[in-house]
């Protein structure tokens, strides 16, 4: 069965970027994420194309509601002129063409009612997959990112202890498998003395998260 465009739209907005790569990180991950971003592009198009057949058939249906009006109109000036005239036999004629348009009205009128609708529909689409792709590309942004601070990593051993970069190669291999599995990008790794000024700092963020609300619970002893 051909999938709908409603469904195709809900695959590709939640669909995950880091879940296609995954499955061929070893063969084109960056050729994927680009298929897959032609992929949205393709979608909007055909969105586009939908909806610009949609607003086609509701000009027609609008163009044809508003002549079947004015023929009703019409019709019914004749239909004095044929009574003034004794023609009772062209005014019944006037009267079934009126009794013809009025059942017809309801379904153009519905007609326009529903491309209302569909139109918005359609609309909303569009908005969603610009917003996903938007998302992709930053995502691939990310990816690649990424991918060139991990490159830089593997010239860890010329700038530092064979320790230390079998810490930040571990690390960093932790990082890629967390990202390919779960989607969640891995975390940002450093060298062991970046390592331990940032534990430094950390420890002093604490104390003075302390002593802030040490002298919160002093001001508020003394209000009471």
């Amino acid at each position: 069965m051909a999938e709908t465009l409603a469904s195709r739209v809900g695959r590709i907005v939640s669909g995950s970027l880091h879940a296609l790569v995954g499955v061929v990180e070893d063969l084109a991950p960056e050729v994927v994420m680009e298929q897959a971003i032609h992929e949205v592009d393709t979608a909007i198009d055909d969105v586009r194309a939908e909806l610009g057949k949609l607003l086609v058939k509701k000009h027609l249906a609008s163009t044809r509601l508003m002549d079947e009006n004015r023929t009703h109109e019409d019709l019914a000036a004749r239909i004095e002129l044929a009574l003034r005239e004794r023609r009772e036999d062209l005014a019944e004629a006037a009267i079934a063409r009126q009794l013809d348009i009025e059942a017809q009205i309801p379904l153009l009128e519905r007609t326009i009612a529903d491309c209302g609708d569909q139109e918005k529909e359609l609309e909303s689409f569009i908005a969603a997959l610009q917003g996903r792709r938007r998302q992709m590309q930053e995502e691939l942004a990310q990816f690649r990112r990424q991918r060139a601070a991990v490159s830089r990593n593997v010239e860890a051993p010329t700038r530092g202890t064979d320790v230390a970069w079998r810490a930040e190669r571990a690390a960093s291999s932790f990082g890629r498998v967390l990202e390919r599995n779960t989607g969640v990008p891995g975390p940002v790794t450093g060298t062991l003395s970046n390592a331990k000024q940032l534990a430094e700092l950390e420890d002093l963020a604490r104390q003075n998260r302390i002593r802030e609300r040490l002298a919160a619970a002093k001001a508020k002893q003394e209000a009471t």
